[in-house]
């Protein structure tokens, strides 16, 4: 089916009701199986977020009364929906209780949620959030990840205290922040939000901006470097803010600047989001200034929490969803003050 597997973990778990926060169920059942879908196996945050999920999952056994073999197949859709669509089909036929999907395109969930449905099978879309009315075509749809604009609020906080608290964030002195944007994807909700918040919000915090200029990176690092090499030839040392959609687009951003041998001195405020253990290295190291946390190991504890109570037929009750079908983590600020807070 050119369904081309990157995780095959087979994980023997003990699992305590109390645990995961599930009820009692008189089934006896004796093992599970969770599909795993991610829309890009490159992408840094999830790919950590994935490997935190299978910690977690190995962390729980031997805490219960009951065993239950648990068995996570994970899979790279490589950026096609086609070929994700194609993936969960054969976690289906394979006998998956419950599937856990990143979207590839956020917009089209259809086709994946026709056939868990027609098999009875759950699905939790993760990370990628889709529109809300297709959450609703089904009962059996959840979502776990984060709101979006609060990341976006938080980089634009960031940002207007460095350039209120420091002198030298304003290059040529003219009182205002001139800005470029790495953004995600074209057309993406995630990039979009989140780079309309933090620009309003540093406006808000009374910040006069002017942008130079965006370009689209696909939340890539190898990307984010050829198009900021590329802005650097148009703008140079205009450029004071450098806010990016993500931490591996700051990241590229900062792999330009070193290719392009510019002191560091000289080098823009540069800002990311999700708080990546290699975006939190470099905030340690001074060559970012700031990023916003986005805490994975809380999705990825959640995420298997509501995917065993699914799969087990457990109460939900514990896990306080969100109108029944949302679980969100908040954000947290990171600067160098503040970033032993994820050791």
């Amino acid at each position: 089916m050119g369904v081309k597997k990157i995780i095959a973990g087979v994980i023997s778990c003990l699992l305590a009701v109390e645990t995961v926060g599930c009820g009692s169920t008189g089934g006896q059942i004796t093992s599970i199986r969770i599909g795993v879908s991610v829309y890009d196996q490159y992408d840094t945050f999830v790919s950590e977020l994935i490997e935190h999920f299978n910690e977690y999952a190995s962390e729980v056994s031997g805490t219960a009364d009951y065993n239950v073999s648990v068995n996570i197949d994970v899979y790279n859709a490589a950026g096609s929906q086609t070929t994700q669509n194609s993936q969960v089909k054969a976690m289906l036929q394979d006998g998956c209780d419950i599937v856990c999907i990143n979207l590839v395109d956020r917009t089209e969930p259809v086709t994946i949620i026709d056939m868990a449905e027609k098999k009875n099978v759950p699905v939790i879309f993760f990370n990628r959030e889709l529109v809300e009315q297709d959450l609703e075509r089904w009962d059996k749809l959840y979502y776990v990840g984060a709101k979006a604009f609060e990341s976006g609020i938080m980089q634009g906080e960031i940002a207007a205290d460095i350039f209120q608290t420091e002198t030298s964030a304003d290059k040529n002195g003219d009182g205002i922040f001139q800005y470029m944007v790495l953004e995600g994807e074209a057309d993406h909700q995630d990039a979009i939000v989140r780079t309309e918040y933090a620009v309003n919000t540093i406006i808000e915090h009374g910040v006069q901006v002017e942008k130079l200029g965006y370009a689209i990176a696909n939340w890539n690092r190898a990307q984010a470097q050829t198009k900021m090499a590329q802005i650097l030839t148009q703008y140079g040392e205009q450029i004071e803010l450098i806010l990016a959609n993500n931490d591996d687009m700051a990241l590229g951003a900062v792999d330009a600047l070193k290719a392009a041998e510019i002191d560091r001195e000289q080098w823009p405020i540069i800002l990311g989001i999700d708080g990546t253990d290699v975006g939190l290295a470099a905030l340690k190291s001074g060559e970012i200034q700031g990023t916003v946390y986005n805490n994975k190991e809380g999705q990825a504890e959640k995420m298997f929490d509501l995917a065993f109570c699914l799969a087990t037929g457990k109460s939900l009750e514990g896990l306080e969803l969100e109108n029944g079908k949302y679980i969100r983590e908040p954000y947290t600020k990171m600067e160098g003050s503040n970033i032993a807070k994820t050791e």
